[in-house]
């Protein structure tokens, strides 16, 4: 569908992204690429908020609705560039694919998106009915949704596109996650003579026991509310010769359609109330995990870590645009759900705007060694943006 020359295009704009580092917190060097990109590519204007996000704006000749293409910047970390076949920031191509740190998660789909939608602007010269947004998004590795709340306070968008990894296919939803907290506190003693303390461990290791008993809600759809244990610790560490005081367990839990933070974490307080009335000595705390980052402006991003489930029928008006869209282009996508946690946590979970998910690659391929992407996966995904475009805007 692309030209050669707009495909090269293409490439060489994820290239300069993964060459620019940007670890959650640290995006700002990524941030200039964008801007130039934005500049280079026709964008009527662009605006950094105060986490650091970037959106740029393509305004069509008439007023209509509003489209947001999110994609986050931030990347996990490399701990061993040595482990890697190129450099993890080199954007090398080999054998038809670009390696690097975020090619798939997520700088070939930001890249793809800013393309897509420069190149339906100039193709239309303008001349749609509405305004196109693209969301470079900060600290999604850390806050699925929390980032992208000023962005959508600032953009107001009718509709949203995430593109994270969908292999081609169209997404419709989600589960979301929370992260629990549990705590029991005990009595300091001198391990010599346990009988004079509370060994908070082992109150929390009864806890725990009584946690695995709880059944998780299930849906039809989604699957799961999974409920897994995924850290424990315990004060002072280290214990030389002393009875722990202090044990906190944080415990994943994956959220469906419909559940609030107070209907989620409802049943582990009964049970904890419970187990407290059973034993004068048990003491015990359920709340949320509060994050607190600083982003690479010098400003704080804080946040309780509960980012909602999501779910939209397959005959919802976006669904169908988007799906139409993607046909025109030549791709034939399935129409399923994301097994993991997204930015559409706050789009489609908090501010019920429509929202579908569409992304070249596989979701398996993020936070690897050699993480990479496909040219031919990043030109169809490109093409598949401009498809939903071309839909929603020239019926």
């Amino acid at each position: 569908m692309f030209s050669k020359e707009r495909e090269n295009k293409v490439v060489e704009l994820c290239q300069e992204l993964i060459k620019a580092p940007s670890y959650s917190g640290k995006e700002g060097e990524v941030v200039e690429v964008i801007k130039k990109a934005f500049d280079r590519l026709g964008f009527d204007e662009y605006f950094v908020d105060e986490y650091g996000n970037i959106v740029g704006k393509i305004k069509g000749k008439k007023s209509g609705k509003k489209i947001l293409f999110d994609g986050h910047i931030d990347t996990v970390p490399v701990p061993d560039k040595s482990k890697w076949t190129f450099d993890p920031f080199g954007g090398t191509i080999s054998d038809g694919k670009i390696y690097g740190r975020g090619t798939s998660d997520m700088k070939g789909q930001v890249g793809a998106m800013i393309s897509a939608c420069a190149y339906f602007a100039k193709d239309c010269n303008k001349d749609f009915e509405g305004e196109i947004y693209v969301a470079g998004v900060v600290h999604e590795e850390c806050f699925e949704g929390i980032a992208a709340r000023k962005i959508s306070e600032a953009v107001k968008p009718d509709y949203v596109v995430i593109g994270e990894c969908s292999e081609l296919n169209l997404k419709i939803g989600q589960r979301g996650r929370g992260e629990i907290v549990v705590e029991t506190f005990g009595k300091p003693a001198h391990s010599a003579n346990p009988d004079k303390g509370i060994n908070a461990v082992y109150k929390m290791a009864t806890v725990v026991q009584e946690i695995n008993k709880l059944e998780p809600p299930v849906h039809s759809v989604l699957g799961k509310g999974i409920l897994e244990l995924v850290d424990i610790k315990s004060a002072p560490y280290p214990g030389a010769s002393v009875v722990p005081e202090y044990c906190r367990a944080t415990y994943d839990r994956r959220l469906l359609v419909g559940e609030t933070m107070e209907s989620v974490i409802k049943s582990l307080q009964e049970l904890a109330q419970k187990l407290m009335e059973n034993d004068p000595q048990m003491k015990i705390k359920v709340s949320y995990s509060v994050g607190k980052e600083r982003c690479y402006t010098g400003n704080t991003i804080e946040g309780e870590r509960f980012f909602p489930g999501w779910l939209y029928e397959k005959d919802d008006e976006f669904t169908k645009i988007a799906y139409e869209g993607l046909k025109s282009v030549g791709l034939t996508p399935e129409i399923t759900q994301y097994s993991f946690c997204t930015n559409g946590s706050h789009y489609a979970g908090e501010a019920k705007i429509p929202t579908v998910g569409f992304g070249p690659s596989r979701e398996n391929l993020a936070h690897t060694i050699d993480e990479h992407i496909e040219v031919e996966q990043l030109i169809k995904g490109t093409e598949g943006y401009y498809g939903i475009l071309k839909s929603l805007y020239q019926k």
